[in-house]
């Protein structure tokens, strides 16, 4: 028993000594054993910094740069963000009309025969960005994070194989982008509501693909 006591003295000495008492100031650097980006070459934006010439760690943008999702010019073309779009209760913003999640590509896309296309084609490079990882690049669920142990994400195309066939209205597949569901989570801060919108008709686009491959015999 005493030689419990006495490794159980050692361990905490050698605790304390390594790591100190906890809020206690010291005049040498710490010892970081998991240093957790405590020290980084960053620039504090509100002060000086010697590395530029004027002394000031506040940079002006870069030529021809814009805030992240605007457009330029002010359109409002798929990867744009109107401003109108932030917040909202209509099918256009949340997917749902009233308690109800809807069918159909929303008003304020004003699509037409001509720039249809332009928002699928906008639907694949956001779904290849963002959902391509877990959901597969096919929408088979068979994303490069399953060869990785992660659980096996949600197949787009699962539902079609339902007799009859189960398909989620569009609502609510834009609202499970933006809210998120079971270990997915919300996307809806980080993709504008058009390309939100985009990625649906993009879903869409790969089930009609899949239900038009012939039938295994």
């Amino acid at each position: 028993m005493r030689y419990f006591f006495l490794t159980y003295a050692i361990l905490a000495v050698l605790v304390i000594g390594i790591f100190g008492y906890r809020g206690a100031k010291f005049a040498k650097p710490p010892i970081w054993v998991f240093p957790d980006l405590d020290v980084q070459d960053v620039l504090r934006a509100q002060k000086p910094d010697a590395f530029f010439a004027n002394g000031r760690g506040a940079r002006l943008p870069l030529a021809q740069t814009q805030p992240r999702g605007f457009n330029a010019d002010g359109q409002r073309e798929p990867g744009g963000i109107p401003e109108y779009e932030f917040g909202g209760t209509g099918y256009y913003t949340t997917g749902q009309i009233g308690d109800y999640f809807a069918n159909g590509m929303p008003e304020e896309l004003k699509l037409t025969a001509d720039n249809a296309p332009a928002l699928i084609r906008r639907g694949q490079e956001v779904f290849t960005l963002t959902c391509a990882l877990c959901h597969g690049s096919a929408g088979d669920a068979q994303g490069i994070t399953s060869a990785y142990g992660v659980p096996v994400a949600a197949n787009p195309n699962a539902k079609l194989n339902a007799i009859p066939p189960a398909i989620y209205p569009d609502g609510r597949i834009f609202n499970t982008i933006t809210q998120g569901k079971g270990m997915m989570g919300a996307y809806g801060p980080n993709i504008p509501i058009r390309d939100r919108w985009a990625v649906v008709a993009y879903v869409r686009t790969l089930q009609a693909a899949k239900a038009s491959q012939p039938k295994d015999p």
